[in-house]
């Protein structure tokens, strides 16, 4: 039976500056380091050997036309474990110019950002499953209030 993920690859203009953008805004590490070509790295809490590969095809490639003109993935969704750590991360991505939405969906408080290459990614907040109740089978996207979350969910700590 599967788990769950464990990691994701992408292929990107340069590797290089993935692993940067990575490691400065996502405080991610670098596991393995091919010679120009390939970056493997972890993120700071997970267990995985690594959580997402990085693979340079070079600066001429296209933008990804997924989700516009082409199938393919919308996102990745990396997990914080506070609403603390989602805030802290939001300033992160603003000021890396990286931040392009924020929505609360219910069960998860999530913030929409680009990488170098201007593939989407999320962070978010799960909202522990005892708290979801009719909202965990609905599809929501509400403007996010962290102050108001903060307050809601202060209780856990």
């Amino acid at each position: 039976m599967i788990s769950g993920m464990n990691h994701a690859v992408l292929y990107v203009r340069d590797a290089r500056r993935h692993q940067r953008f990575y490691a400065d805004v996502l405080g991610f590490t670098t596991v393995i380091d091919g010679p120009g070509a390939y970056v493997f790295m972890r993120a700071p809490l997970s267990e995985n050997h690594h959580d997402i590969v990085f693979f340079s095809i070079g600066e001429e490639a296209g933008a990804s036309q997924a989700g516009r003109s082409t199938v393919g993935l919308y996102h990745i969704a990396w997990e914080v474990g506070t609403l603390d750590e989602l805030a802290e991360m939001r300033e992160r991505l603003a000021a890396a110019g990286a931040l392009v939405g924020q929505s609360d969906h219910g069960p998860n408080k999530s913030l929409y950002a680009k990488d170098p290459d201007g593939l989407e990614f999320e962070v978010m907040w799960l909202v522990p499953p005892q708290h979801w109740g009719d909202e965990e089978h609905q599809a929501i996207i509400r403007p996010l209030d962290l102050d108001a979350d903060r307050a809601r969910f202060a209780a856990l700590g």
